[in-house]
């Protein structure tokens, strides 16, 4: 047997489906998975309900988790199902999906059932302990809007989302990011999926939207973690990173 015809036996990398985090869309992952494509890893990025090219209307964590469900019952087994940021709460809840065998929490999070985005972010406070000079307040550049939705400001969210990517990686998302729902950010988990799923943390170790301390905490829940010296945003920042990772998960995944 050639090599050729021993590669064309051996089983695919599971499929990687990515889920964005607040203010972002499906757009934000499209580095990640132009290198996953490459690796021959199959890829699938959905926006959630009002994000990115969805036309709305915006949904709550529910119908963000349901939106997610909704794209797992259309794969094969086994999936590993990623989330960055608020997108760590939707795959909470929509990672006990019976095709889900992995999940990866990109500097995101790892949400029990009686938390929410906003009281696991109150562990900012127990994170304070770990110095990090310079961080920004991202509570201060929120923007209320109409029907109880949050914006960002332009500038801080370049500060504290984009802080290592090349202006012209900064400015084109700056431009693509839209209003954040508050329900999505108040609700806790209907379910909790890393409490029967393998799951893999990484911890942005220079991130100033969610701090490393905290990180590191949330992290303790998944079966295991790594640390990057980078910011929250590592998909546009460190996209080949990203795609080695998940490649080696989808790979690793695949022959168990």
């Amino acid at each position: 047997m050639t090599d050729r015809e021993a590669a064309d036996l051996s089983p695919q990398p599971a499929a990687v489906v990515l889920v964005h985090g607040a203010w972002h869309g499906a757009w934000c992952w499209q580095p990640v998975m132009d290198r996953l494509s490459t690796a021959g890893v199959t890829a699938f990025a959905s926006d959630l309900p009002g994000h990115g090219s969805d036309p709305g209307p915006f949904g709550d964590l529910h119908q963000d988790a349901a939106r997610i469900r909704l794209l797992l019952d259309t794969l094969e087994p086994p999936v590993v199902l990623v989330g960055h940021s608020y997108g760590g709460a939707v795959i909470t809840e929509a990672g006990d999906h019976p095709s889900v065998a992995h999940l990866v929490y990109l500097a995101a999070l790892t949400l029990d059932r009686d938390e929410s985005c906003l009281t696991a972010a109150a562990g900012e406070a127990q994170a304070a302990a770990v110095s990090h000079e310079g961080r920004a307040d991202l509570g201060g550049g929120l923007v209320p809007g109409p029907d109880d939705t949050v914006t960002i400001d332009r500038s801080l969210a370049a500060r504290c989302l984009y802080e290592d990517c090349d202006d012209e990686t900064t400015r084109w998302a700056l431009d693509r990011l839209c209003a954040q729902p508050l329900i999505t950010l108040q609700q806790p988990p209907k379910a909790v999926a890393w409490r029967t799923r393998s799951s893999t943390y990484v911890v942005c170790a220079n991130d100033l939207t969610v701090h490393p301390g905290l990180q590191r905490l949330l992290a303790r829940r998944c079966t295991a973690s790594v640390e990057w010296d980078c910011g929250h945003s590592p998909f546009l920042s460190h996209p080949a990173l990203v795609a080695d990772l998940l490649s080696e998960l989808a790979t690793a995944v695949r022959s168990t």
